[in-house]
């Protein structure tokens, strides 16, 4: 019998709607065999998740996406299996979480700026002492009226370029890789089709990546069409790189992918994974 995975999960705590145990509840009502919790430069919510998959009889893989800058631009690498109790590892990411919570704090102020009453305190009473990110902001326009969708308040007020938007100091590539390799962890390309390059460009990252240590590529993911999906397979075995795949699955703020299905026709084997657990 074929079982199903999916390795690229977020929580409420980053940027999800579900807790980690909600997530967890979801991903063994969906059929799942395993999932990676994988919250944008926190590990907050593993700890809570691995508990929860021994009660719903799913197995938890410790995880993290850490957003790395690349040339101006995002770039996210994602950690799988990676050792949640080493120390220095921690300190890292706390480090990201400290920047992402810095950023957040003046954010406010250029959203006072524009008018709009708001106060941090305002935020946590919203969405909880999580990671809050720009989406989180969206919610509040959104939600206040301000604008009628997110699209709208990322258009508006919070891409790059907008009255609301600030950069957050970022670790780089090599860094990121670094950092996940210290954990004893495997540092994998996340959705590679989303940062707008071309596909010699994808190859080169790929290739620059791999001589930090890159281990995988995320070939399989909601967004990917079939072509899409094809390339990625065909670039990871050019360059010797497993493969993963994911849905980046938000919950609600997202709610055109499912966990485990994507937008429905994402389908993870579980034996995709049995690389991560090799000595």
């Amino acid at each position: 019998m074929c079982r199903y995975i999916d390795l690229h999960v977020h929580s409420m705590a980053s940027d999800g709607t579900l807790t980690p145990t909600e997530v967890v509840e979801l991903a063994a009502k969906s059929g799942l065999a395993a999932i990676a919790l994988t919250d944008h430069d926190t590990i907050d919510g593993v700890r809570e998740a691995v508990k929860a998959g021994e009660k719903y009889g799913v197995r938890v893989i410790p995880g993290i996406e850490i957003s790395a800058e690349f040339k101006g631009a995002d770039l996210h690498i994602l950690g799988l299996n990676v050792d949640i109790d080493n120390e220095e590892f921690a300190n890292k990411v706390a480090d990201c979480r400290d920047s992402r919570h810095n950023r957040n704090l003046k954010m406010v102020e250029k959203m006072r700026e524009q008018g709009f009453p708001l106060t941090w305190d305002e935020m946590l009473k919203r969405f909880g002492d999580n990671s809050i990110t720009r989406a989180h902001f969206a919610k509040y326009l959104v939600d206040e009226g301000y604008v009628k969708d997110k699209n709208e308040a990322f258009d508006k007020y919070l891409n790059p370029g907008r009255p609301c938007y600030l950069p957050r100091v970022k670790v780089t590539p090599k860094e990121a890789v670094e950092m996940i390799l210290m954990a004893n962890g495997h540092p994998v390309l996340a959705h590679p089709m989303l940062y707008k390059l071309s596909k010699i460009q994808i190859d080169s990252v790929i290739d620059m990546l791999k001589g930090y240590g890159l281990q995988g590529v995320e070939a399989i993911y909601s967004l990917n069409s079939p072509e899409d999906d094809d390339f990625l397979l065909k670039l990871a075995k050019k360059h010797g790189l497993n493969i993963t795949g994911g849905s980046d699955f938000h919950g609600a703020i997202k709610p055109d992918i499912s966990l485990g299905t994507g937008k429905g026709n994402l389908r993870i084997k579980e034996e995709i994974s049995h690389w991560l657990f090799e000595d």
